[in-house]
């Protein structure tokens, strides 16, 4: 395992304990329910996808819109971190083998883990959101959390791409079926973060 995978998975950890200890503190908050998870969900492009991996959360401490993007990305870089270390033995192994596909594989290898980075970096800027007051580093902080969420679903349509056809091999038909399963975690997460930010956008346009 590289650093920076073991950086963000440590990160990535660290997220969810802090949150853990914000949700113990405030225990009268509002619940995030099913029904608010499923019309949030409802906007996204795999709505049923969105539904899955959310539901986990059903009946925990509600902090707004901005906590369910925050979960759709965790999500999604937690998919993203579990794709990258398949990719990576499945490269070993048809390294090891000199398989002729192995460059194929060492491609989308090298998109997934950009994909990594992306996740990673749009987190903190998302949590940089919550210091800043509605100003021109608030949208800074927006602009950025869209720029690095839709390069991430970017490197994952570039992995697929990497991997044509339909004849490809059980082990490249699994590599393509996760990291669709990235790409579709990473796409809802973007349409959740775009639900968030909208409000901001619409309460300070001018008339």
């Amino acid at each position: 395992m590289d650093q920076r995978l073991s950086l963000l998975l440590i990160l990535f950890s660290l997220f969810f304990l802090s949150w853990s200890t914000v949700e113990s503190a405030f225990p009268r908050r509002p619940q995030l329910s099913q029904a608010y998870i499923e019309d949030a969900c409802s906007a996204t492009r795999y709505p049923t996808v969105c539904v899955k991996y959310l539901s986990r959360y059903a009946n925990t401490a509600m902090q707004g819109p901005e906590q369910l993007a925050h979960l759709a990305l965790s999500e999604s870089l937690y998919r993203a971190l579990c794709t990258k270390a398949y990719i990576l033995k499945v490269a070993k192994e048809l390294e090891a083998s000199r398989d002729r596909g192995c460059q194929e594989v060492k491609d989308c290898l090298a998109q997934i883990s950009d994909t990594v980075i992306q996740l990673g970096q749009s987190i903190r800027q998302l949590r940089c959101l919550g210091d800043e007051p509605i100003g021109d580093d608030f949208f800074w902080h927006i602009s950025n959390v869209e720029t690095w969420v839709s390069a991430a679903l970017t490197d994952t349509s570039t992995c697929l791409d990497e991997l044509p056809g339909q004849n490809i091999g059980k082990t490249k038909a699994t590599i393509k079926g996760k990291v669709l399963n990235v790409a579709q975690a990473t796409s809802n997460a973007l349409a959740l973060f775009h639900r968030y930010a909208a409000k901001y956008k619409v309460t300070t346009k001018k008339p």
